[in-house]
């Protein structure tokens, strides 16, 4: 299982069901399944949040509501699953460059590479099916804020665990502090350039990669030849 579905609840206290009430295990069943899905991104692209619905869905899709309330109860249930695909597809771009190798580079190639894995997530989310609506979701609707604070938790332990191999002397309760504080001005990047187009996402991008590696460098030269 996912760690990000681990750490996301089935539901708040006071809000929707967010439990898919099946899963589907045969062909047919998994083409309906993925229709469903790939319908309701298109239509949130089109649409927005407020006005998707499940019986928008349903005339898109071609069918009846007890179809789709088999696999999701609500329109959150849908958003749902969305958020947790994307923040999947995001967080394994993120798991390939959290290494020991990427926290003991240079300053210059560190603050290269930040620059290229926040270019890499941003294309990947502007090309997903409805990837900024869902971006915009996961941050507005309370009950799918567990799936963006799942996963950000998530990839802030493992970029802590490569930065604490590369420099294990590092008081690791401020690498974590750094972790998540560089993960949470990504996505706030990510999410200012899709309100803002105006902006200009490599000169975002370069400022960000140098606010980070500036970071990373001051901890590490409070360690004894650890920063370059």
């Amino acid at each position: 299982m996912h760690p990000l579905t681990r750490a996301t609840p089935a539901s708040t206290p006071l809000g929707p069901d967010l439990r898919p009430k099946a899963l589907p295990r045969q062909g047919r069943a998994q083409e309906t399944y993925e229709r469903i899905l790939g319908v309701a991104a298109d239509l949130l692209g089109e649409v927005g949040i407020e006005r998707l619905s499940t019986n928008l869905v349903c005339e898109r899709a071609g069918l009846t509501p007890p179809a789709l309330y088999r696999y999701f109860p609500n329109k959150y249930a849908l958003l749902h699953a969305m958020g947790e695909r994307l923040m999947a597809v995001q967080n394994q771009l993120l798991q390939a460059w959290a290494t020991p190798e990427t926290m003991a580079q240079p300053r210059a190639k560190l603050e290269a590479s930040v620059l290229g894995l926040f270019v890499q997530t941003l294309e990947l989310t502007q090309a997903a099916p409805a990837g900024v609506w869902i971006t915009r979701a996961l941050r507005a609707v309370p009950a799918l804020q567990a799936v963006r604070i799942g996963s950000h938790r998530h990839v802030t332990a493992l970029i802590e665990a490569a930065f604490m191999a590369a420099h294990p002397r590092v008081d690791r309760a401020e690498v974590r502090v750094f972790a998540r504080l560089a993960i949470e001005s990504a996505y706030a990047s990510q999410e200012m350039l899709f309100d803002d187009p105006e902006l200009d996402p490599m000169m975002v991008g370069r400022m960000l990669a140098a606010m980070v590696a500036g970071e990373a460098f001051r901890l590490r030269r409070r360690v004894p030849g650890g920063g370059r």
